[in-house]
């Protein structure tokens, strides 16, 4: 499977409802590496790597499967892998 990056900017209702939290437990469960911040804007960046099937899948559980967050848009950016060795959350 082909390893690609990922760097998202999600808007909406996303700071304030655990969304980083639900972004780095989800990277852990599916072994997507990279990163997920708050932006001052109130949006979330993140960058993903990892095979592609696990990367779109983490995209998508960000953006319609939180429980408590409401993504309006979502930039996309793809490119090659920096080699990231694991995910955290960036303050």
């Amino acid at each position: 499977m082909k390893e690609i990056k990922a760097h998202v900017f999600f808007s909406g209702r996303v700071q304030g409802v655990f969304f980083r939290a639900f972004t780095r437990d989800n990277a852990l469960k599916l072994g997507v590496r990279g990163w997920v911040r708050n932006l001052p804007d109130g949006r979330v960046e993140a960058v993903f790597e990892g095979p592609e099937d696990k990367v779109e899948k983490l995209i998508y559980l960000c953006r319609y499967k939180h429980p408590h967050a409401r993504v309006d848009d979502i930039e996309i950016e793809y490119g090659e892998p920096e080699g990231y060795k694991d995910f955290r959350v960036r303050y």
